[in-house]
């Protein structure tokens, strides 16, 4: 059950984004208020788990580091919304272990099975099956750029977390220091809040704080006790909920529609995505990935 909500959880984001994209507030505003709230409720329960905010001088620039990566996920997979159904940004975001298998075998050395190789090349026949939409329509080429450079980022941020000493870091002091670091990108982009859209009504305000609460703290809690529960490998297919909760929000809320290429290319994505999951050799990164899914 904990693996459920958590998954679920995480794939709510369309259900408070775009709403606040439909009353006209831009990218870099909501995410500002997600960064900002999530950053308050984390820091209120640190405060009332009595864990400790103190940080060694060495720790600071690899967390400004991770941060800036954390940011520049959430801002390219946001920015992907504008251009493209969410659920589908949402599944093609979900092949982030794909990529952080290339990435350890490109830059660590780390071999290429015949199973990871299986499924890195599902996982881009599944991408192309999603390009063309109904009646011949195809995605918007910015739109995947963006979302493939989220899942990028994302996996940068995994691969830098799991090879340097912040993998012994609690998991919400890195997250409460990774929120941090990475506010300070739209802070920057909206001129220190000159640029801030602001609020205007009580929907707006639920929808900043769904953000803030369910796709990032609520995960993130729920994600530790799966672990704890059934084990990182469980857990991860489980997180295969998430793009199907997003995708499902789409359809049920926003009208979003897709062909059956497309249903056959997100089946495509998750068995890649599964491959490298269950494969012994991935299941050692497993617990920090999913301990670092608090924002996206």
């Amino acid at each position: 059950m904990f693996g459920i909500i958590a998954s679920v959880s995480y794939g709510l984001n369309p259900l408070f984004a775009l709403p606040l994209y439909a009353a006209g507030i831009k990218v870099d505003s909501v995410l500002f208020y997600r960064y900002v709230f999530a950053l308050l409720f984390l820091g209120l329960m640190m405060k009332a788990g009595k864990q400790s905010f103190a940080l060694k001088r060495g720790e600071i620039l690899p967390l400004a580091v991770m941060g800036l990566l954390f940011s520049f996920s959430s801002l390219f997979l946001f920015q992907a919304f504008n251009y493209m159904d969410a659920g589908i940004a949402s599944t093609i975001l979900f092949m982030y272990p794909v990529l952080v298998a290339v990435i350890m075998a490109v830059f660590f050395k780390e071999r290429l099975s015949m199973v990871k190789m299986v499924s890195i090349a599902t996982a881009f026949v599944g991408i192309s099956m999603l390009y063309n939409g109904e009646g011949g329509a195809t995605l918007s080429m910015a739109g995947v750029c963006f979302v493939l450079l989220s899942s990028l980022t994302y996996a940068l941020y995994i691969v830098g977390v799991n090879r340097s000493f912040l993998k012994d870091m609690p998991g919400m002091k890195l997250t409460f220091y990774a929120l941090a670091f990475g506010s300070l990108v739209y802070i920057v982009r909206l001129r220190g809040g000159l640029d801030l859209q602001w609020l205007s009504d009580g929907g707006q305000w639920m929808d900043a704080l769904g953000l803030a609460l369910f796709p990032s703290l609520i995960s993130m809690v729920a994600i530790a006790r799966a672990i704890h529960h059934i084990g990182p490998t469980s857990t991860a297919i489980l997180g295969a909920l998430e793009p199907i909760t997003a995708l499902f929000i789409g359809i049920a809320v926003f009208g979003e529609r897709i062909t059956a290429g497309n249903a056959f290319g997100i089946l495509l994505i998750l068995l890649a995505v599964m491959l490298i999951v269950v494969n012994p050799r991935g299941r050692m990164r497993l617990k920090t990935i999913l301990h670092r899914k608090a924002v996206e």
